[in-house]
């Protein structure tokens, strides 16, 4: 998990904004200095990366806590790839979490931290049965 940092922010600020923001500060730009900083032979850092939010309202989980889906879009040369990362931002603690394949982690797993799936992560509950 990511440390939360309290915003600062603007009491009117949305829960898009928010989202985004969150992840542009708690992931977006960690992972741009990471790779600026280590030698890899992996694939070349892309040239812009850009958050997309995508929900207007938060979903809950089982737990009952809100939380937001996002996508992380990549730019080589002129190309834009969507989704190169999707996870979901917690709004009550800030913790981000990545998918990889079928499981959400803890996003700080990117950024070189040990992290274990965390089961029902950015999983919506099912609705109340009638």
């Amino acid at each position: 998990m990511l440390p939360f940092v309290p915003s600062l922010a603007q009491a009117d600020e949305t829960i898009v904004d928010w989202t985004r923001n969150r992840v542009q500060e708690g992931l977006v730009k960690p992972l741009s200095k990471l790779e600026r900083s280590s030698f890899s032979r992996g694939r070349p850092e892309p040239h812009e990366r850009r958050v997309r939010v995508l929900q207007m309202m938060p979903s809950r989980d089982k737990k009952d806590r809100a939380f937001m889906a996002y996508a992380i879009d990549v730019r080589y040369g002129n190309e834009w790839q969507q989704n190169d990362l999707v996870g979901c931002a917690y709004r009550g603690s800030g913790n981000l979490y990545v998918k990889l394949g079928d499981e959400y982690r803890p996003a700080g797993f990117l950024l070189g931290k040990d992290a274990e799936p965390v089961p029902d992560a950015c999983v919506p509950a099912a609705p109340p049965s009638a």
